[in-house]
């Protein structure tokens, strides 16, 4: 009978210690804060850009990129494929024209573009205004055939004229097509989203979970660094696709641009904010979720093969990427 007493008490002492056990935090992931902040805490290095902003160019440039009026059939406009409800995607493997017809790469973010040292996915526009007329001039794209006939688009709208001159008020002609390059520029760079990694970096410890700086050591131990790099986790450099393992695809990337063998297949390495937002992934679309994009990558790239527990770590630290959208595109509550 004494034996039976003793092994109760242990087991109910046991218990008591378990259930102790259990309500005692976990314990705290160490992170390497000074080399997070050397990786992560500055934006890339971005061309000088004359556009000081006004409320009136800005307000031009946010008519300019919802107006459908500037393209071959006025069905489409930035919006159309950069839709700022959606974090600057449409959510697309690739995006139709104004004709119908699918362009043949995967559309990138308007938020945020003008902090990246480049704009497309082969580099050709070094600004957000020099990437302001590409679209608007591409025959699969807008359509419009070239920029005379930009203008004589921009000159039937009593409304956009009005804008011109209200932001370009010394201009003795404020239609033309660098003034529409700066409005658009000058709206782009108010599309700015910061999120909890941010506030993490701006120094609160607090802003991410045991999960979360788990992930951010597991994305910095694989190596996904060598290239996601800067606040953007990217937007700062090329890197050739398929740099390890071989990515099927016949879009030579940079060397379309610069017509040299040694660019084949190069793109601009994205940038990682938002990217729980922005799916498919690539430049061709073809990869449909986060968790795919993060293995894939991973082996494309490092010649690694993520475990499961990895993978999800890594997706669960991507996700703190993603930041608030300005109020004024934020879809209300119930749409």
């Amino acid at each position: 009978m004494k034996t039976f007493r003793l092994l109760a008490c242990s087991a109910l002492a046991l218990s008591a210690v378990t259930a102790q056990d259990t309500k005692r935090p976990p314990k705290a992931v160490r992170v390497d804060y000074a080399m997070v902040t050397r990786l992560f805490g500055t934006d890339p290095t971005v061309p000088a850009v004359d556009n000081p902003p006004t409320p009136a160019k800005v307000a031009l440039g946010k008519l300019l990129y919802h107006e459908q009026g500037l393209s071959k059939n006025g069905n489409l406009s930035c919006a159309s494929c950069h839709d700022l409800a959606t974090y600057g995607v449409d959510n697309k493997r690739v995006s139709p024209g104004s004709d119908g017809r699918d362009g043949d790469r995967n559309t990138p973010s308007t938020y945020n573009s003008f902090r990246q040292f480049a704009q497309f996915w082969d580099g050709r526009a070094k600004t957000v205004e020099e990437q302001a007329t590409a679209p608007v001039l591409n025959p699969v794209e807008h359509g419009l055939v070239d920029e005379a006939e930009l203008v004589a688009r921009l000159q039937q709208k009593p409304e956009l004229v009005a804008g011109f001159k209200a932001a370009f008020p010394d201009a003795a002609e404020p239609v033309t097509v660098a003034n529409f390059q700066l409005a658009v520029g000058a709206f782009e760079r108010t599309l700015v989203t910061k999120s909890r990694f941010d506030a993490y970096l701006d120094g609160d410890q607090k802003a991410l979970t045991n999960e979360e700086k788990q992930g951010l050591n597991d994305f910095m131990q694989v190596g996904c660094i060598t290239c996601h790099t800067t606040r953007l986790l990217g937007g700062h450099m090329f890197q050739k696709s398929g740099l390890v393992a071989p990515y099927p695809s016949d879009d030579l990337g940079r060397a379309k641009v610069t017509g040299q063998e040694f660019d084949k297949h190069f793109f601009k390495v994205p940038p990682l904010v938002n990217v729980e937002k922005t799916a498919p992934y690539y430049h061709d679309g073809k990869v449909a979720t986060l968790e795919e994009a993060v293995v894939k990558m991973a082996k494309l790239q490092l010649g690694r093969d993520l475990t499961p527990e990895q993978t999800a770590s890594i997706v669960a630290f991507l996700k703190t990427l993603t930041g608030s959208l300005p109020e004024e595109f934020a879809p209300k509550k119930g749409q």
